[in-house]
């Protein structure tokens, strides 16, 4: 597949002697059957009298059948652009139409008031940049035959007849595997050109096609590791803030060692219900998204000092799927059937292997949390007076009874700084808020299969009431206020006015139990992002930081 980003810059130029059809073969079975894309050349007369013709070009996406070789049916016809200079900007053109198609496929989509996604010339422009940045090591090629799949994946999954559906799978899927891994650079510029409104749709579109990737994966071969290439993440350095953003879909996300979990298919002592539940289960994605804030300030003539703090942490499990009414969201069972995250480690510090800083300095102690007790005594007497049963006994009787209850205030998550090398590192836990469990390590069967241990009965209901530990949405969001402290390095003066390159990661745990159905699925599934980013080491002016700690 990367060979038609060249392909369409190598067309021979419109003319008289340049033939009217050109066919790229993209897939092909072993029965005949296959599936090319196709560009046309077509002139045009001059209007108003001229005799000048103008050429444009077209493309399209066309299956043969195993049956009738000699016809194609179009399934996808591009819009018609023009050819009069150079074929560079008619496949800048197509471009931009398969990511505006792909996009306003996209499932699970909020109920926002949104208009076209990116539009024809700020999509060709915010392309072109995409191009400039990445035409170089091949990353833009890549990036095309990532969009060029992934509109061919939606119309073999609503239009095409079903053998193409599976002929797309079995012979495109080491091209999804190879674009995936290639594009990562261009995908990085292309989210960033495009926005957080639009990044959202074109992953959640890209998502679901990788989920139905992994679990036909799955169902061929159930032993078999799921593609690394499946969680894309991408990360820079924008206006002071670090960000970091991932995607994963569930499945491609391996398991924690010990975590129970049955595969997709159901097994004949199982209810209809249980493998119902997984296959829902697949179709999930986790979408994280990392902000730090970074400072540079030189208080010492020996050193400049680099400090940095978490601006927020959003983490969150979305449903890839359609819905006919949106309306009933609320009442569908199943939209609360959900992995939600258990645990989230992000770390940042120097370039592994570097010298040039010192640290890092925390600014947290090590966890040792507050218990908040409530004593409550109460005291109940009475008194028995001159009877005769008390007088044969010697006299009136007092009796008093005391009661003491106590009552502690517990917290879901609990977060702590850690120290690794030369990185600092921000980690949370969620923790059974009745018996203190850590959720990403319990597993069926632990501590002897003690009840008191099993976290399953407190986290039902986890998205309702008032001590829950996600939102309505079925998501965390942890903000500076929750991680005000600040971790710091020293770097030498000699480093003044360099940009140097500094690392940044994120691992995060999901797992799931059941919510509201009764079910005794569950696992905890791990992945795991790492990316470079820039750090300009220029101090503010002034020699004050670029931000305050005073008000934390």
């Amino acid at each position: 597949m990367d060979e038609v980003w060249p392909w369409l810059a190598s067309l021979p130029p419109p003319g008289p002697d340049t033939p009217p059809r050109s066919s790229f073969p993209l897939s092909a079975s072993h029965d005949g059957g296959s599936i090319v894309l196709q560009a046309d050349c077509t002139s045009t007369s001059g209007s108003g009298g001229s005799t000048a013709e103008s050429v444009v070009i077209g493309f399209s996406l066309a299956v043969h059948s195993a049956n009738d070789d000699d016809v194609a049916h179009a399934l996808w016809t591009s819009e018609t652009f023009s050819a009069a200079s150079q074929l560079a900007a008619p496949r800048l053109q197509l471009m931009a139409q398969l990511l505006d198609e792909v996009i306003a496929l996209a499932p699970s989509i909020a109920s926002l008031s949104l208009g076209r996604n990116l539009g024809p010339d700020a999509s060709e422009s915010k392309l072109d940049a995409v191009i400039e940045a990445t035409g170089t090591d091949g990353s833009a090629a890549a990036f095309f035959s990532l969009a060029l799949l992934l509109r061919l994946f939606w119309l073999c999954a609503l239009e095409a007849p079903a053998d193409f559906g599976y002929l797309f799978f079995q012979a495109l899927g080491a091209e999804i595997e190879r674009a995936l891994g290639n594009c990562t650079r261009a995908l990085g510029v292309f989210l960033l050109a495009v926005g957080p409104d639009v990044e959202e749709r074109f992953m959640r579109s890209l998502g679901y096609m990788l989920a139905k990737w992994c679990l036909l994966r799955e169902m061929q071969a159930p032993s078999a590791a799921s593609p690394d290439v499946a969680c894309l993440s991408y990360a820079s350095e924008v206006h002071g803030l670090w960000v970091l953003k991932g995607y994963a879909p569930v499945l491609a996300m391996p398991r924690v060692a010990g975590a129970r979990a049955a595969p997709i298919t159901a097994s004949p002592q199982e209810l209809p219900e249980e493998p119902a539940l997984r296959y829902g289960l697949v179709h999930q994605q986790l979408e994280a998204v990392a902000q730090l804030e970074y400072a540079v300030s030189v208080r010492d003539k020996r050193f400049i000092s680099v400090g940095v703090r978490v601006d927020n942490i959003r983490v969150r499990v979305v449903r890839l799927g359609y819905r006919k009414n949106d309306a009933t969201e609320g009442d569908d069972v199943m939209d609360g059937e959900r992995h939600f995250p258990s645990r989230i480690r992000l770390w940042v510090g120097p370039r592994f292997g570097s010298s040039y800083a010192t640290g890092p300095s925390l600014g947290r102690s090590t966890g040792n949390p507050e218990r908040e007790v409530e004593m409550t005594r109460t005291v109940k007497g009475s008194f028995s007076g001159a009877t005769k049963l008390a007088n044969s006994n010697g006299g009136p009787r007092v009796k008093a009874k005391m009661r003491t209850s106590a009552r502690a205030r517990n917290r879901s998550w609990r977060w702590e700084q850690e120290a690794e090398g030369s990185a600092g590192v921000f980690e949370g836990v969620l923790c059974d808020p009745v018996t203190g469990t850590e959720v990403s390590a319990w597993h069926a069967g632990a501590n002897g299969g003690a009840a008191e241990a099993d976290p399953s009965n407190s986290m039902r209901r986890r998205y309702g009431g008032p001590g829950r530990a996600f939102s309505k949405m079925r998501g965390l969001m942890v903000a500076s206020d929750e991680l005000p402290e600040e971790v710091t390095w020293r770097v030498g003066r000699e480093a003044e006015g360099r940009t140097m390159r500094w690392r940044v990661g994120l691992r995060g745990w999901v797992s799931y139990l059941p919510n509201e159905v009764r079910s005794r699925h569950f696992e905890t599934r791990c992945v795991e992002w790492a990316h470079e980013v820039d750090l300009p080491l220029v101090a503010a002016a002034n020699g004050e930081e670029s931000w305050s700690f005073r008000n934390l």
